[in-house]
């Protein structure tokens, strides 16, 4: 039933998008390192390759919010520690975007609490995040996450949360917090995570993109 779905899902978009999907990484201004965990996404999407029925391109792609091909990209992926600052022309560009079909994951490395908050208030002045209960689709719509956000790292301590910005029913952004998924999708040298921990992260990785592509 899954692969029925999804295919279906990815059928909406063309043959050449499902043969072609990869996770666009943002590139942002501000200070903040947006280039963090270089092995994360490659790995994550040779693992959605592996567990899925989508077979992506193995590499991400990296995009600025001016440039003109942002369109091209359904899925957006923002990480690093740090600041986070946006253009006036970034803001109504990321805006119109995730109006339009867009979906972005941001991802806290650690530290870009305070900064992601406020520029993301910019975008949608009039929206609040969301603290996603458990029992949400996102952590049940491929892989049962039955706690809900994995916790991969510790940083400050806190549990794991998983906020929203949503149009209606639609979400638009979903921001990961105190978990650091990203570090959990890096190669085991990196961070020397045990598999377990490295593929709860992968598994909330995969339902991530499977649920925006198919709510």
């Amino acid at each position: 039933m899954k692969k029925i779905i999804l295919i279906t899902a990815l059928s909406i978009f063309g043959s050449s998008f499902a043969q072609q999907f990869t996770i666009a990484r943002v590139q942002y201004s501000g200070g903040g390192d947006w280039y963090g965990d270089p092995s994360s996404l490659p790995n994550l999407l040779s693992f959605l390759d592996e567990q899925t029925p989508m077979h992506p391109l193995k590499e991400e792609i990296r995009v600025k919010l001016s440039d003109s091909e942002l369109s091209h990209y359904p899925y957006l992926y923002m990480t690093g520690h740090g600041n986070i600052r946006l253009t006036d022309k970034e803001i109504i560009t990321l805006r119109s975007a995730l109006q339009n079909g867009a979906f972005l994951h941001v991802d806290d490395n650690y530290g870009m609490d305070e900064s992601l908050r406020r520029e993301m208030k910019k975008v949608f002045p009039h929206k609040d995040f969301i603290e996603l209960p458990h029992d949400h689709p996102i952590f049940h719509t491929y892989f049962k996450m039955e706690n809900g956000l994995p916790k991969i790292h510790e940083h400050d301590g806190k549990p794991p949360q998983a906020f929203g910005l949503f149009k209606g029913e639609k979400l638009l952004v979903v921001y990961t917090y105190e978990s650091d998924l990203g570090d959990g999708w890096e190669d085991e040298s990196v961070h020397h995570d045990t598999w377990e921990i490295r593929e709860k992260a992968l598994q909330m990785g995969v339902n991530i993109i499977y649920f925006a592509l198919t709510q």
